[in-house]
């Protein structure tokens, strides 16, 4: 159960004790959602995100068992530009490695990030996530306060696009650094592909998992700033189907906050 929970705007915060509390009781909430789902019709389709907000609810969502992954297909949310699908930080190896591999997907649908024509790249995509509905997208928020890979210099609320190319800023590349996925700046790659905002919006349920004390700034901003892509996870107040899971650390900037409470 959550230490506290609340409202700002259309989007419910829940905080917990810890990112291991967050990650056992975002799985129980994703796999009661997908039973629910596939109950209702054939298929599920579910957007994924990297980093690592996600390895132990992927870890804790793939032990509970209960999902019949047979007839769920998978897509990943972004992939840098250039980057072969062995690379230690793809996020198709990343995908590969701690979901596919391990629950046999109906079809897992990656970014091809080494596309000879990555303008092409993008169309083919796009043709994918609309060819059903997005029925759940787990993802996290960036120091940057970026979703995907949309960063504040890019990312746009009404994009018209699906999928795009992005020029990643310099805090986004440095994140990757500090968390182990690269040796230094320059060898971080400077463009990626990203699905866009308006089509993670369109996921029938969101859920977006921060913990950790270094995103605590980057909460405050999405919480207590105006919803703006100066801070692009903010658009998230805007979504009612969406629930974003805080810890203590990550939530210690927050002003006041009360149980079922606006700020």
């Amino acid at each position: 159960m959550p230490t506290q929970s609340f409202r700002v705007d259309s989007l419910e915060v829940e905080i917990y004790n810890s990112e291991v509390e967050i990650a056992q009781n975002v799985a129980q909430v994703v796999q009661k959602y997908l039973q629910q789902t596939l109950m209702q019709k054939d298929s599920a389709a579910v957007l994924l995100a990297t980093g690592n907000s996600q390895i132990k609810f992927l870890d804790a969502l793939i032990a509970i068992g209960g999902v019949d992954w047979s007839r769920i297909t998978l897509f990943h949310l972004d992939e840098y530009l250039g980057i072969p699908a062995d690379h230690c930080a793809s996020f198709r190896l990343y995908m590969h490695e701690r979901v596919s591999r391990r629950v046999n997907p109906k079809k897992f649908h990656y970014i091809e990030g080494d596309a000879m024509q990555p303008l092409a790249e993008c169309d083919r995509y796009t043709k994918l996530l609309q060819a059903q509905p997005i029925d759940l997208c787990c993802l996290g928020v960036g120091e940057n306060g970026h979703l995907a890979f949309n960063d504040p210099a890019v990312a746009d609320f009404h994009d018209q696009h699906i999928v795009k190319l992005v020029k990643l800023d310099t805090v986004n590349r440095q994140q990757q650094v500090k968390q182990g996925h690269f040796a230094s700046l320059d060898t971080v790659p400077q463009y990626a592909f990203t699905v866009t905002i308006p089509m993670i919006c369109s996921a029938r349920k969101i859920l977006c998992l921060a913990p950790e004390k270094r995103k605590a700034k980057t909460i405050q901003k999405m919480l207590q700033s105006s919803i703006s892509t100066n801070c692009p996870a903010s658009i998230l107040r805007q979504q009612p189907q969406a629930k974003l899971f805080l810890d203590l650390d990550s939530a210690s900037l927050l002003n006041t906050y009360s149980a079922s409470s606006d700020f």
